[in-house]
């Protein structure tokens, strides 16, 4: 088990028992209390727990992460014209990775019949959108679905998207900041998320304004790997300069 994945074990564990202890981690992990330590301390320099004698609480909310159904409600207005604005990014002939995300899974629904692509996506949802679509080769990563997002995740995943080259990724993040660059609630998502971002020649981000400056605690990017972001005219001119300096364009629809 990677470093990042016990460390959302023992997030989790925390927030089930209210407490964890270094002894007991230890040995349900079968590492040494130094590593719990050090697994600890980056939990503690989060926001995510609190270290106390022993062992640590749960505390800080970087973690939150609203349901499918809550996100795809909300800001749907400026997700549907993000959307549309990222049809012009779209080959009509090419490989493009659709990441998990309900702006994307909006542009998925919106891909014209006559297009023809080599999709590939870990999100159940968009897949299914896309199943029945006439010119499109679908390919669909595999791996464990996260309930939440319907996303898959973990070493499948991670290996299909190493074996790849895409043209165009277009991908979803929960937070965006100068300072912080891409952050979603989850570790595992992340790191799909990262390998998503590595396999493509021209990564677009699709992100509505409110998720301008927000932090949570998993980051899979900063903001020079990305080339275009979409987002909304809720984004002040100010702001789209200041991620301009990071060196993507910014279009605001």
């Amino acid at each position: 088990m990677y470093a990042p994945e016990r460390q959302q074990e023992i997030l989790r564990l925390a927030r089930d028992g209210g407490r964890v202890d270094v002894i007991s981690l230890a040995e349900e992990f079968q590492v040494t209390a130094e590593t719990i330590r050090r697994d600890l301390k980056a939990l503690d320099r989060a926001g995510l727990v609190r270290r106390v004698h022993g062992g640590a609480i749960p505390a800080g909310r970087l973690d939150f992460e609203p349901d499918l159904a809550e996100r795809e409600s909300t800001a749907a207005d400026e997700k549907d014209r993000i959307a549309k604005a990222a049809l012009a990014e779209l080959p009509m002939q090419g490989t493009v990775i659709l990441d998990a995300g309900t702006t994307v899974a909006r542009l998925a629904g919106i891909i014209p019949l006559e297009a023809e692509l080599t999709v590939v996506t870990h999100s159940l949802p968009i897949a299914a959108r896309l199943a029945d679509h006439p010119g499109m080769q679908l390919h669909l990563v595999g791996g464990r679905v996260r309930h939440r997002t319907r996303a898959a995740v973990d070493a499948w995943a991670l290996r299909a998207y190493s074996e790849i080259r895409a043209d165009v990724v277009f991908v979803a993040a929960n937070g965006f900041s100068a300072g912080h660059g891409l952050t979603t609630p989850d570790l595992a998502e992340a790191a799909v998320k990262r390998a998503a971002v590595g396999a493509a020649r021209r990564v677009v981000l699709l992100a509505d304004s409110a998720k301008h400056g927000q932090e949570h605690f998993a980051r899979f990017g900063a903001l020079s790997d990305v080339d275009l972001l979409i987002t909304d005219s809720g984004l002040s001119p100010e702001d789209a300069t200041a991620m301009e300096r990071g060196g993507m364009e910014v279009v605001r629809a």
